[in-house]
C-alpha cells in the first residue's frame, strides 16, 4: 500500500513539474523580447505537453506532438527568423 502511495505521489509531482514547465514556456513565449527566445520557450512548452501525454499513457499523441509541432511549426518559425533581414536603425550608428 505504501509503494502505491509513493508511486502516485511521484507521478503527481512529475505532472506538476510538466505543468509548471508548460505554463513557464507559455509565459516566456508571450513576454520574450527576441523572437529566438520566444521560439525556445515554445519548444519547452511543446516538450512539456508531450511529457504530459506520456504520463496519460498516450504515447502516440506525444510522438505526434513532437513530430508535427516541434518539427514542422518550429522549423517554419526558425526559417522565418533566419530569412528576415534586420533593419539597421539610426540609433545603432550613434
Amino acid at each position: 500500500m505504501l509503494e502505491m502511495d509513493v508511486a502516485s505521489a511521484a507521478e503527481t509531482g512529475v505532472f506538476f513539474l510538466f505543468a509548471a514547465i508548460t505554463l513557464g514556456g507559455a509565459l516566456g513565449l508571450i513576454f520574450a523580447q527576441r523572437v529566438a527566445h520566444s521560439m525556445l520557450s515554445l519548444i519547452f512548452c511543446f516538450m512539456a505537453v508531450s511529457g504530459i501525454f506520456i504520463l496519460l499513457g498516450a504515447e502516440f499523441l506525444a510522438a505526434i506532438q513532437i513530430l508535427v509541432y516541434l518539427a514542422s511549426v518550429g522549423l517554419v518559425v526558425l526559417f522565418g527568423i533566419m530569412l528576415t533581414r534586420r533593419q539597421i536603425l539610426e540609433e545603432d550608428f550613434e
